[in-house]
């Protein structure tokens, strides 16, 4: 007889899983990545973590960052932290702001190679350490810094971010977002139906919990 918490957890693995698609220098990534996991397990759903850079998809949209507009900028600042607060995260706007990611992304796919739960325990080592404690993810002393104190092995890491493979797999994972419709981070998307913000999490909670929104088709 087959057991029916065993048929739960084989429902649970057929499911699709939430795509998550994240920049190490967005701190509303930083913020979605400390409930996303949580929410999609409670309804039986898993994440797949998506490293890209954001100045890829601005560029593909035509966009510019918030913080590029004056007339933006210092709420979004504000934003940031009241954002972190509401959700009850520590937070501290980090002095060199934006940055550069594309090592500590390309860490995470050399990583995610591996073994995928190493590469998202990175990225929250990675996104904690640059808005809680404002260490400088591009500067290759303080990630290989990091790097250490994250159990990674730093000249390993360092060997990575500088290959031809890993640089050529960030390339095709952003022209695979861009590809997906992804324009900023986090963006989501669950079975198809796109979400983007940190503030969309009711909505993914929600649509999880029920499928489309009364009135979609």
């Amino acid at each position: 007889m087959i057991d029916d918490r065993f048929l739960a957890d084989n429902a649970a693995l057929q499911r699709a899983p939430v795509q998550f698609y994240f920049d190490f220098s967005s701190p509303y990534s930083y913020i979605a990545s400390e409930w996303v996991e949580a929410v999609a397990a409670r309804h039986g759903r898993r994440v797949q973590w998506h490293a890209i850079l954001l100045g890829a998809t601005f560029q593909a949209a035509q966009l510019r960052p918030p913080v590029d507009h004056p007339v933006k900028r210092d709420y979004a600042l504000r934003d940031f932290e009241r954002s972190a607060r509401f959700a009850g995260l520590p937070y501290r706007q980090p002095g060199i702001f934006p940055i550069a990611t594309q090592n500590a992304a390309r860490v995470f796919w050399w990583l995610h190679e591996q073994d995928p739960a190493r590469a998202v325990a990175w990225a929250h080592a990675g996104l904690r350490a640059y808005f809680t404690r404002g260490v400088v993810l591009s500067d290759t002393a303080a990630l290989k810094q990091l790097l250490s104190e994250s159990g990674i092995d730093a000249d390993a890491a360092e060997a990575a971010w500088n290959d031809a493979a890993w640089k050529v797999r960030l390339k095709a994972e952003n022209e695979a977002a861009i590809a997906a419709g992804v324009f900023g981070a986090p963006h989501f998307i669950v079975d198809g139906e796109p979400f983007w913000g940190n503030d969309r999490q009711a909505q993914i909670e929600r649509w999880l919990a029920s499928g489309p929104f009364k009135g979609m088709v």
